[in-house]
């Protein structure tokens, strides 16, 4: 695990392994409930409350702000569909794309979904770091993720 004590330079790469670590626990604790309570995983979940937060988005739309291929979320796009909870309409100002919106029961899903979310991360993130670590940590990843998203870093080509 990364550490530094006062005065002493970062370990950037012991911080970049243990940024991936947490957001892979994280990640993995949180997909366990959904899956759980709900019958979903967490990149549905954040794919569901994505559409219902941006009414009208396409596809491509999902793939930046996710950072995924096209192709993957299209297929994602499809098991939504496939379970109900979403649905393409066409796209008035280009035919060759379509705009997404939720089902009925995408709606009331994500709206379940998102209480075992929020308090899955309260108590992992929240029950972990006091009001200062938090505020600090939240500025830093803002800052680092603004700086990879603005200069297109990381982004894929297809």
């Amino acid at each position: 695990m990364a550490s530094t004590s006062s005065g002493d330079a970062v370990d950037l790469p012991g911080f970049f392994a243990d940024l991936v670590r947490c957001e892979t626990r994280l990640y993995n604790a949180l997909n366990d409930r959904l899956r759980e309570r709900h019958g979903i995983v967490t990149s549905q979940f954040e794919a569901l409350r994505y559409l219902r937060d941006h009414p009208g988005s396409r596809v491509a739309d999902l793939a930046a702000e996710f950072a995924i291929g096209i192709g993957a979320t299209s297929k994602s796009v499809d098991r939504l569909e496939k379970r109900g909870w979403a649905v393409r309409q066409p796209n008035p100002s280009d035919r060759r794309s379509s705009l997404l919106a939720l089902t009925d029961d995408g709606s009331r899903l994500v709206g379940a979904a998102e209480k075992t979310f929020t308090g899955g991360v309260a108590e992992l993130i929240g029950g972990t770091l006091d009001s200062s670590s938090a505020s600090a940590a939240v500025q830093a990843i803002s800052k680092l993720r603004s700086m990879l998203e603005r200069n297109q870093i990381g982004t894929p080509t297809g």
